[in-house]
């Protein structure tokens, strides 16, 4: 006779480190989630200023982000940091690399508004009439 039992792990309890955590707007039913890998140059600008339709809620691997949303000073994430914005219309002005000499490589999640566009560019005439939005570090 074999023993069928298996050898259970208790290691998943505490195998976890919490990165963030975060009551996002609310979702409608309908949503998409699409989950990228991003990966810039050593100093890259990153996207041009851009939305998204829903939260996006991103991690760095390596390197430094340049990350500043509409109504918030620019901050720099670094590699094991999370970060997460909150969508609708809110401007994310900067995704880029911080730094000149080494890559910059970052997943993020993004959560689309049904019938939603996942990125949507902004163009340079909305930026001029929401600059007051817009914090100086």
């Amino acid at each position: 006779m074999t023993d069928t039992t298996e050898q259970r792990s208790s290691t998943w309890q505490n195998a976890f480190t919490m990165l963030q955590e975060v009551e996002p707007p609310f979702v409608p039913d309908g949503f998409h989630a699409m989950t990228v890998v991003i990966e810039y140059p050593a100093g890259d600008p990153g996207a041009p200023p851009h939305r998204h339709s829903g939260p996006a809620f991103g991690y760095v691997f390596e390197g430094e982000m340049l990350f500043e949303l509409e109504g918030e000073a620019p901050r720099v994430i670094k590699a094991g940091e999370a970060f997460w914005e909150p969508g609708g219309d809110v401007i994310h002005y900067h995704d880029g690399n911080n730094r000149s000499d080494i890559p910059l490589k970052f997943t993020v999640t993004m959560l689309c508004a049904p019938g939603g566009q996942m990125i949507t560019l902004v163009d340079e005439d909305e930026l001029a009439e929401r600059a007051d939005r817009r914090v100086q570090a």
